[in-house]
Formats: structure tokens, sequence, C-alpha cells
């Protein structure tokens, strides 16, 4: 049971270890790494969104001087693909390869149909030209509600939704959820106050800067290694090495440092082709995407339509909530409709509910992971609808949520009983908190809204050298998107009793370090700081064992504190303490270098809640939304670096912010994407927002031995729902469709 204890080196906000490298411009990302002979490689992209591929002659690209590969469908191995891909919400591996390179149908406008490698950007461009592609067009299927249709057109004619029983039809519908419990008839007869509700949100981008980028060099026995902007690097080889029919073995993945990801860069795009034409022309290939690639032909979020209803007692009681959420899978399955049910009610103990949702192909690019996948959709339309509930009740909405708060024992919806969780704790410090208890501003609305993710645990893997002077190095295999190095260092240097300046991390490449999975899930802080702490553990043991080697003890008579061999308490012994650096000096007399190594599958995630409050205001002649102000407090379990968090906490805020306001992908009636750029695609910038104050809870999660939970996706779940319910008391009119962009709340308001 982790417990509230005073550290000397967890807490602290040490400055980031790669901050020199990125404000001097020495940190190398995907596009910096250049090679001799390199060239470059280019994508050719449906214009269509719905077509059969009749044929694909890419002869006349291979004909240009300077082109040295050319591939398409045809030239990746047969058959199908079985397993699922690696990383947050991949999907079947079959899938993702027909993601990569469409075969006999493109699925959406911008789908890759062939690749060319030459030996200029511009000549890989004017390759592309000489590329001939016979195309049957079909009707695109882009609503997702009428995709449910059974008489709708079919996005793949293969897809049948996973029941327990075959149906005996092909549709659009790949998977469905569905939670319950009690009886929602009686939990609905017994409720004072009815909301329902039809809610809807947009794909959203994730608005990384750096856009995907890998440089692949394979020589003549079909082996090489590959440097890539990745959030899993181990899964990335995983997927590239069964795409093309090779031994993982020969395969060498190096993460480079990664301009963001957020979730959508845990899946492959562009590295099973750069590899693939590598092999074909001997040299080193670069592949970077365009910023409409980007947009056009990777993963956003899924847009969500949402139906609602929850009925609540007048002194606040949850009695019955019922919801269906359809999710947009995008071309192929893998939208987060699990996740999504499994969020909606996770904040509550609610008696009686229903939750059914469903993952749905339409003509648009396979959704990908956003940063706690599928609960800020889910999570936007039940917290509209309770705050709702709470303004016909003349009801504080933190107040209403204390009364059904989840605490610890508290059955999960999806399940298991919840240990100590923070979410109460959560709601006191956001009543009393500064902000809340100042007057509401004349003309603007003030919007509650709480957020939740699980965390996960998975597959981490660490190792900790000392050096000859007592320093100590730490290589582990999760890319660091979030500031995990520090916060590995932190941990180390903690539990081996030095300071944080004596310790160091790197990021291994696949060959330097055991398997990891990906950084996603709020998961390598808990999971692969896990190892790092056993692995430090380990190199205790080994230093006592050797102290009392030294000492001519039995090695239980030895202590280890302040990062220092001491005799035990009772021992009677006239030594002086054996310090890590004295130990490592003496290190080829007592046994040889002084290692250690952890791998683990970290069991014991704790679930993280948010409660975020903010003041918005509406130009009622412009339709332009200010935020006044925006707060966020949310259970860390123990902050290891605590301006780490708040980091975390600020950006997902603006993300969710922008989600809210400005952010969606316009597709016009063919499925092309509108808006494929962020002059058109609006994210919110600094001069747009204030600051974000943040407030961190500490309610130690017992299963990791410092109590981390995670924090880096249950920030972007609460502001959905808090710029909606801030704007429709702001009206006075409830507003269900996001984003609430200008245009849309002035027809509101005039309607």
């Amino acid at each position: 049971m982790a417990e509230a204890v005073d550290y000397k080196q967890i807490g602290t906000t040490p400055v980031r270890p790669d901050g020199f490298d990125k404000v001097t411009g020495r940190a190398q990302f995907g596009a910096d790494v250049n090679l001799p002979n390199m060239i470059h490689g280019k994508v050719l992209r449906s214009p269509h969104a719905h077509a059969r591929i009749k044929s694909v002659d890419v002869s006349g690209a291979l004909a240009m001087p300077g082109v040295y590969a050319a591939i398409s469908g045809a030239d990746f191995p047969g058959g199908r693909l079985e397993g699922e891909a690696g990383g947050e919400g991949g999907g079947s591996m079959d899938d993702v390869a027909k993601n990569v390179m469409a075969r006999n149908k493109v699925l959406y406008h911008g789908h890759a149909v062939a690749a060319v490698a030459a030996s200029t950007v511009r000549l890989a461009e004017e390759a592309l030209k000489a590329i001939k592609v016979e195309y049957e067009v079909l009707e695109p299927v882009l609503d997702v509600v009428a995709a449910m249709d059974p008489q709708a057109t079919l996005v793949n004619e293969d897809n049948y939704t996973a029941l327990p029983e075959k149906p005996e039809k092909p549709s659009n519908i790949a998977n469905v959820g569905r939670l319950e419990r009690g009886n929602l008839e009686e939990g609905f007869m017994a409720a004072d106050v009815v909301v329902e509700r039809e809610f809807t949100c947009p794909m959203a981008h994730q608005g990384y800067i750096e856009p995907h980028a890998c440089v692949a060099s394979i020589d003549e026995r079909g082996r090489g290694t590959v440097w890539c902007s990745t959030q899993g690097h181990f899964e990335h080889r995983a997927a590239t090495s069964k795409m093309l029919g090779k031994n993982m073995a020969d395969l060498k993945f190096v993460a480079t440092e990664i301009g963001g990801g957020f979730g959508g860069k845990t899946v492959v795009y562009l590295e099973p082709l750069a590899t693939m034409m590598s092999e074909k022309s001997g040299r080193p290939v670069k592949m970077t995407m365009s910023r409409e690639e980007v947009f056009r032909a990777t993963g956003p979020s899924s847009a969500t339509v949402a139906r609602v209803k929850v009925g609540v007692r007048k002194d606040g009681t949850i009695t019955a909530a019922q919801s269906w959420i359809a999710f947009e899978a995008g071309a192929f399955a893998g939208a987060p409709y699990m996740p999504g049910a499994m969020s909606i009610y996770a904040p509550y103990a609610i008696e009686n509910f229903l939750v059914e949702t469903f993952d749905v192909l339409v003509n648009k690019p396979k959704v990908a992971a956003y940063r706690a996948p599928g609960a800020p959709q889910a999570m936007h339309a039940f917290e509209c609808a309770l705050d709702e509930a709470a303004q016909l009740l003349s009801m504080d909405p933190i107040d209403l949520r204390l009364v059904n708060a989840a605490e610890e024992g508290t059955q999960a919806p999806y399940g298991p009983k919840y240990p100590p969780i923070g979410f109460k704790a959560c709601l006191q410090a956001a009543k009393k908190h500064p902000n809340y208890l100042k007057p509401v501003p004349e003309g603007a609305g003030r919007g509650v809204a709480v957020g939740f993710w699980f965390n996960v645990g998975m597959q981490s893997s660490a190792e900790v050298n000392i050096n000859e002077n007592g320093s100590v190095m730490i290589i582990e295999g999760s890319p660091d998107i979030g500031g995990s190095r520090a916060s590995m260092c932190l941990m180390a240097a903690e539990t081996l009793g030095v300071d944080y300046d004596d310790v160091r991390a790197q990021v291994g490449d696949t060959e330097s370090t055991g398997f990891c999975n990906v950084t996603g899930g709020s998961r390598t802080t808990f999971a692969t700081g896990m190892a790092v702490t056993q692995a430090c553990e380990a190199v205790i043991a080994d230093c006592k064992r050797r102290a009392a080697m030294t000492w001519g003890l039995d090695e239980d008579q030895v202590e280890w504190e302040d990062g220092q061999a001491v005799p035990g308490p009772g021992v009677n012994a006239d030594v002086k303490p054996l310090s890590l650096a004295e130990l490592a000096r003496k290190a080829g007399k007592t046994g040889g270098p002084i290692t250690a190594r952890a791998s683990l599958n970290a069991q014991g995630a704790g679930a993280a809640f948010s409660v975020n409050f903010a003041d918005l205001k509406v130009d009622r002649e412009t339709g332009k939304v200010d935020v006044l102000s925006f707060t966020a407090i949310q259970d860390a379990g123990k902050a290891i670096h605590p301006a780490y968090v708040e980091g975390q906490m600020q950006g997902g805020a603006v993300q969710g912010i922008g989600w809210a306001l400005n952010e969606e992908y316009i597709f016009d009636d063919n499925g092309v994407l509108e808006n494929a750029g962020f002059l058109d695609y609006r994210i919110p910038v600094a001069s747009d927002l204030p600051m974000i104050d943040t407030e961190i809870v500490e309610v130690p999660n017992p299963s990791h031995p410092f109590g981390v939970r995670g924090v880096g996706e249950t920030p972007i779940v609460a502001p959905l729902a808090v710029c909606a319910n801030a704007v429709s008391r702001s009206l006075d009119k409830r507003i269900t469709d996001l984003p609430m962009s200008p245009p849309r709340l002035l027809e509101a308001i005039e309607g």
C-alpha cells in the first residue's frame, strides 16, 4: 500500500533532460535523419472516397531516370494477416496492412494506392503522376447513423458484425458493446426529473506539430534499421515485419524524438513502405508526410452520435441512465466503442443503467487513438445531461455529483470494485477552489464536468547500470512524449537514494533494451517506472551483497539508507558506510559491473478522475466564445514531477477546449476533407486562452511503489462538456452539437 511519504527526489521539478537539445535544435526528430545515398519516398493517394481498384500500373514511374522503386498493393505478400495490431486501438493487423496500402478498394479520400522512391522529393512527386490507376467509383458512406441502416451501401462487403452467432448478411456495423445493471424501467419510474437528448461530436485531429516521418535502410540480406517518429517502436517493428513477411529479428527500430503524438503515432503508415522500397532500391529511403497528408490519411478521433437519457431524484440521486452511442470507425473497424461504454458512467454509483455502443464503418480515414479514446465523446453526452438535470433541480452541479460519486468499494460499471480513488477529493477541492467561489462574470456561464480514464499497465522493461563513479544509467524502451525520462530518473534517484543529477535515462532501440509496449494509455510512468524501480531494487540488493562480502557480514545484516550500505540495527561492526560510488569503484573486486534488469506485465493501474470548471461568454452578435477562466483538478495518485503533471492537465484542457469550440473534420458530399491544414482546421493558440489553473490531488494508487496513477489522458475528457455546459448556461439554451463554432452558435441564438 503506497502511503503519503516525504520524498527527497519525487515531487521536485528539475529541468527536463531533453530541454537543451530541443531548444538548441540538436534533437533529432523523424525527418532529421540523413544517410549517404539516401533517396526520398512519396505516396500516391486516392482521389475518391470509395472506389474499386481495377488496375495499378507503376511502370511509367519506374522508367523515369532517378526513380529507384515503385510499389503498389500487388507488392505486398498475399493472404490474410492474423492477429491484432499492437498499440492503442490498432485494430486487426490485416486491416492496418490494407490501410497502409490499398488492395482491391480504396476506402477513403487519401487512401494510399502506390508509392515511389526517387533521388529527390520533387522527382518522386513527378513520378507519382506517371502511375496509372483505373478506378470504378462507388457511392461513399459518410453518415454514421445512415451507415447502420441494413440497406446502406457497404464499405466492406466482408464485414460481419462480431456477434456470438455470425449474422447472415454483412453490414457496416463491425462491433457492438453493451453494459447493463439493474432495472431501467423501475429506475426511471423512481425519478423526479428525466432528461433525454441527442448529442454529436465531430472527428478531431490530435494536433501534433511534427508530421509522420521515417528513414529505412535495408541491406541486401533484407536486414536493416528504421528510424521513426513513434509512440511505440516495438509495435511498429512487429507490424512492419508482419506486413512484409519478414523476420522481426532482421529489423531494428529506433525511436527518434517525437514532436507530439497524443495517440496518433501508435499506428504504422509510412514505415512498411519505406522498408520495402529501401530493400528494392538498395538505398536508404526517407519518407515525410505533408501536413495535408497527415489530415487526409492518418487517424483522427471518432465522430459520434449519442442518445442519452438520465433520471434523477430531487435529492440528486441518479436513479437510471440509458445511452446509445454510434462511433465512426472510419474505413476499418477499430473505433473506441468499448472504452466509451466503460467510461460514460464510471465516476458514479448508479444502480440501474444500460449503455450500448457501436463500431461503424464509414468512408473516412481509419480512426486512431486520441488521448483517452472514446471517453471524451461518451462523457460529453452524459455530463451535459447531468448538468441539465442539475438546472432543473436548481442544484449545484458539483453537489449533484457528490451525491452520486464513486468511492473506494464502489463497483465500477465495467466490473471491478474501485480501490482507493480520488474522485470525491477532486469534487471537494473544486467546491472550495477560489475560482469556484467567485461569482460568475456578467453575461457568462459556468460549466462543470468530470473526467475519467482507466489507465493501463501492460509490458515494460528497464535496465539500470551503475557507472564507475556511481552515476546511474537507465535504458528503457518507452518513447518519451510527456516527460517520462525525467520521471524515470526521479524514481530511480528516490529508490537508490542518490541525487537526480547523478541519473540519466535513455530510450533504447529494439535491440538495446527489452520489450516495451506503446507509450499510451497513461501507462509509462506507472508501468515502465515500476520496471525501473524494480531494477533499482535489484541493484540495491546486489550492493548489499557486495558490502556484506567486504565487511564479512551476512547479507541480511546490511541495510541500504540514503544511497549507502550500512550495518543493520544491532549489528556490531566497526565499518564505515559504503556509498554507491564507492561500491561501483570497487565492483571489479566484488563480482564485476553493477547492473540489473526488470521486465514485467504491470498490474493494478489506478483509475484517474478529474473535475473541471470554466467560465465562458458568448458574443451574441458574432457567435464567438471567450474562455474567461478554466480550472482543472485531477487525482494524480502521486505527482512524480509536478510541473509535468500540470503541463499534462493544461495541455489536455486546451485540446478539449479546441474540440469543443472549433475543431472538426469537414467533408463534402463526395467524402473529400475540405479543411486539411491548420489554416482551416483551427486549433487554439495562446492568445485564445486564459491561464489554465490547476490543482493536483494526490490519493496514492496502492498498486504502485510511489502511488502513481498516470495523468496523460484524463485531462482531455471533461473540457468538452465543461464548455458545452458553460455556453448552454450563458445562452440559456441547451447546445448539443460540437463544435460550438460561431456560425453554429449564431444559428442557435437566432433560431
